[in-house]
């Protein structure tokens, strides 16, 4: 998902990412609204403008909804149609809090729309000239922009937020894997009705067909996200921690000074190494924490340096449940331990390779 987007900043602490997928959008408005109805490219812009600011109020609203359930968002991706918000599966909670969050978008953007078409009549602007979305009026067009946001994401075509509440409703009655697999044969095939049923319209001249097949290959993106999301997750849980952990490792000691430790470093491979005094592991301590202690604080001792707070894995402890821990807690490293005894240890840099080598490996068992 970040190889195809790019970062919009920090909100509340969320990281806001831009799914690329926008940019077909603007080529789009230009094309529909810019060359054949003489808007100005302003007007396009500030179109695609009000569309990324209405897909942000519907994915703060996943995200608000996500703080006061005790699951909180670490990162919110946009995509025309909605976006994924990605929360933290360290704290997920209850089906009940996933529907509760899942209508949190929807609702955020039915109320902007509901107040937005309130102010204009109560004004006498008009509200239903056609066509509805137009960059030559664009107040109207912001206020169905939300409301088609908001009346569309309730479909049950995952990854739509109607999606994620079928997806809850279908956990009561099996696993994780198999409602979202469900789910997401909903999403594709709705994706494919908009397609088709917009390349129809198009074939009569109808200019809300455009529009359909946008959101039909939209929503096709997004499935195709979700479906590889499915996929590394399954790879996640059956995997164990003896699989994947590093047994031939450097390891340092709390009376190393820095310099010698950046110099073990320099020969190394490793990015994070874990602190061992005799045979107890006592901290852990990364080459750029090593770097900033030297040009903060000069040559002094690795102990001071470290990181005392460590969270632990057993070696049949599952991939998904470290992969929690490093993404969730920010740590970086995590030591894997046979009883007290120091095993393995499995770092960041360590996950990315395995992981990719495994859902590789998944898929081709698969075909």
């Amino acid at each position: 998902m970040r190889n195809w987007s790019i970062p919009l900043g920090r909100v509340f602490d969320v990281e806001i990412r831009v799914h690329l997928t926008f940019v077909l959008l603007l080529v789009f408005v230009w094309f529909t609204q810019a060359a054949p109805r003489g808007a100005t490219p302003e007007r396009a812009l500030a179109l695609v403008g009000i569309i990324l600011g209405s897909v942000v109020l519907h994915e703060l609203g996943h995200a608000w909804a996500g703080q006061h359930a005790d699951w909180p968002a670490r990162s919110i991706i946009l995509l025309p149609i909605g976006g994924v918000t990605l929360l933290d599966e360290s704290a997920r909670r209850e089906p009940a809090s996933d529907l509760r969050v899942a209508l949190a978008g929807p609702s955020v953007n039915l109320l902007v729309a509901a107040l937005g078409a309130g102010i204009m009549l109560v004004r006498g602007s008009p509200l239903w000239h056609q066509p509805l979305i137009d960059a030559g009026h664009l107040a109207r067009s912001g206020i169905w922009i939300n409301a088609f946001l908001g009346a569309f994401n309730l479909l049950p075509a995952y990854p739509l937020d109607g999606g994620r509440v079928l997806r809850a409703l279908l956990l009561k009655r099996g696993d994780a894997a198999l409602a979202t697999r469900r789910a997401l044969g909903f999403g594709q095939f709705f994706s494919s009705a908009l397609l088709f049923a917009g390349m129809g319209g198009a074939i009569y001249g109808q200019d809300w067909s455009y529009w359909l097949m946008l959101m039909g290959f939209f929503l096709f993106v997004g499935t195709q996200m979700e479906d590889r999301s499915v996929v590394f997750h399954a790879v996640l849980e059956s995997v164990r921690m003896e699989d994947v952990m590093l047994t031939d490792f450097a390891t340092l000691s709390p009376a190393d000074t820095l310099e010698s430790a950046l110099s073990k470093a320099a020969h190394s491979l490793q990015d994070d190494f874990p602190v061992v005094r005799g045979n107890e592991l006592v901290g852990a301590i990364s080459r750029q924490r090593i770097l900033q202690a030297l040009r903060a604080e000069g040559n002094s001792y690795v102990q001071s340096a470290m990181n005392r707070g460590l969270e632990l894995a057993q070696r049949e402890d599952s991939l998904a449940s470290v992969f929690r821990k490093i993404t969730g807690r920010g740590t970086s490293l995590i030591p894997v331990v046979d009883g007290e005894r120091l095993v393995g240890i499995v770092t960041l840099q360590i996950l990315t390779h395995s992981m990719a080598l495994l859902a590789e490996t998944r898929k081709l068992q698969q075909g």
